[in-house]
C-alpha cells in the first residue's frame, strides 16, 4: 500500500506540471482545448495526492515500521488517536497535508468554477 501511495504522489507531481503549463498556454492563446485541460487534470491530481496521505495514515495506524517516516516518528504502543495525528504532526506528513489542502481547493475550483470566464478558471487553475 506504501508503494501505491508513493507512486500515486509521483503520477500527482507530474500532473501538476501538466496543470501548470497547459492551461496557462491555453490561456495565453485563447485555445479552449488547452484550458479544458486544466479541470480533470486537477481533480486526478487531487485524487492521488488524496491516496498518497491515505497511505502515509494507513502506515502510521498501522505501524508500518518499514517506512522510515513511520519509524522515525511512531511507536508500537502509542494510542490509535496519536497514530493518526502523527501522519501530519513531522515535516514531511505536514507538508503533504498542506498539498493535500492546497489540491482540494483547487479541484473545488475545477468543479465548481464553471461560472468563471474559461481564460480566469485556466490561470486560477495554474497557479
Amino acid at each position: 500500500m506504501v508503494e501505491t501511495g508513493h507512486f500515486a504522489l509521483v503520477l500527482a507531481f507530474a500532473l501538476s506540471l501538466v496543470q501548470m503549463l497547459v492551461p496557462l498556454v491555453g490561456a495565453r492563446t485563447g485555445n479552449q482545448p488547452l484550458m479544458a485541460v486544466g479541470g480533470p487534470v486537477t481533480v486526478t491530481g487531487f485524487a492521488l495526492t488524496a491516496l498518497s496521505f491515505a497511505s502515509l495514515a494507513g502506515a502510521y495506524a498501522g505501524s508500518d515500521f518499514s517506512v522510515a517516516n513511520v519509524w522515525e516518528n511512531s511507536h508500537s504502543l502509542q494510542p490509535m488517536i496519536y497514530k493518526i495525528t502523527g501522519t501530519w504532526g513531522n515535516h514531511e506528513g505536514s507538508m503533504l497535508l498542506w498539498v493535500l489542502i492546497l489540491t482540494f481547493f483547487g479541484a473545488l475550483v475545477a468543479v465548481f468554477g464553471n461560472n468563471l470566464p474559461a481564460t480566469l478558471k485556466a490561470n486560477v487553475l495554474a497557479v
